[in-house]
């Protein structure tokens, strides 16, 4: 068992109090038994967060900052045809929030889109992404399988990086960009009379003004499952670190505790060797894996922070 948490820490002030405040007895427990294996340094600016560094190791994805294939493994998923190497991507219709010195982007899952309006969102804009050589196909109302060769190396930025927050400097970047970012133009003109717009606005939701591509890059081997990879990421803490209701984290994050993190622990206790229990922790820079040593060397070898407070651990992330 792989306990995978995103969001587990943030550079936030208020997130590193509310950190000290917790009260988590089966993470403490689990930092105690375990000991680190790797540890995945990087900077709050990377396209491609920790946790999805992280998951991609894991799952034998390949791939540059910013062009995990994300997409492309969604699209052989869905029996998509992606032997050929071809590029793909996620669009995820959003609202822009445009002010006098930035643009910042609403969380999706705000705009309370169903699949009806999702539907008819991709007829009206799919036209103009086929100009440019782009096939879109539903998977969810926030979320279109995009198919095109420019994806395979234009990097882009994870919607965990810019949901709900200021979209300066997250945009993609340089000539291969410029069909993206003219096609975002003209979502914006085409939808600011849409009437789907007009008729969420009369039962008071939001517009739905731009969209978001993410997830870009091509397979070049077959992934490991998570379900074989004995993989279980706890998503618990996203929506609130996204919308940095540090409050709310703090109660996700003892619900976690309570739930995946006892059950982490448990798996600790069963027959078998221990060191097949594993956890990583991952903040907005860097990801930090842990795991168990065989029980002969159990008190041989103490993790580092079995001896430290476990506060010290949100420093490494």
């Amino acid at each position: 068992m792989h306990l995978l948490i995103p969001f587990a820490s943030s550079s936030s002030e208020y997130a590193r109090r509310t950190l000290r405040e917790l009260k988590l007895p089966h993470l403490e427990r689990l930092l105690a038994r375990l000991t680190p294996v790797h540890h995945d340094t990087g900077s709050d600016d990377t396209l491609s967060p920790p946790h999805e560094r992280a998951q991609a190791r894991l799952l034998g994805l390949h791939g540059a900052d910013g062009l995990l294939p994300w997409a492309a493994l969604q699209a052989q998923q869905t029996q998509a045809d992606t032997s050929s190497g071809e590029g793909w991507g996620w669009v995820t219709p959003c609202r822009w929030q445009v002010g006098r010195d930035h643009i910042r982007m609403d969380p999706p899952d705000t705009l309370a889109l169903n699949e009806t309006e999702s539907r008819a969102l991709l007829a009206a804009m799919q036209p103009y992404f086929e100009e440019d050589g782009i096939s879109l196909l539903f998977v969810s109302p926030t979320r279109w399988l995009a198919r095109s060769p420019l994806f395979r190396t234009l990097p882009t930025a994870s919607l965990d990086r810019v949901a709900g927050r200021d979209l300066e400097g997250w945009t993609p970047k340089g000539a291969q960009a410029a069909p993206i970012r003219r096609l975002q133009n003209e979502m914006q003109m085409l939808l600011y009379t849409h009437p789907l717009n007009e008729a969420r606005a009369e039962r008071g939701l939001p517009p739905v003004n731009s969209f978001w591509l993410s997830g870009t890059g091509a397979l070049d081997s077959t992934p490991v499952s998570p379900t074989e990879a004995k993989l279980t990421v706890a998503h618990q803490l996203a929506d609130a670190a996204l919308r940095e209701d540090w409050p709310a984290w703090g109660e996700a994050w003892q619900q976690l505790d309570a739930v995946e993190c006892a059950a982490l622990l448990a798996a600790l206790a069963q027959p078998g060797p221990p060191e097949r229990a594993m956890l990583t922790l991952c903040g907005e820079r860097s990801a930090q894996t842990l795991a168990a040593a065989p029980r002969g060397l159990l008190t041989q070898v103490i993790g580092i922070f079995g001896r430290q407070p476990t506060s010290h651990i949100w420093d490494t992330l």
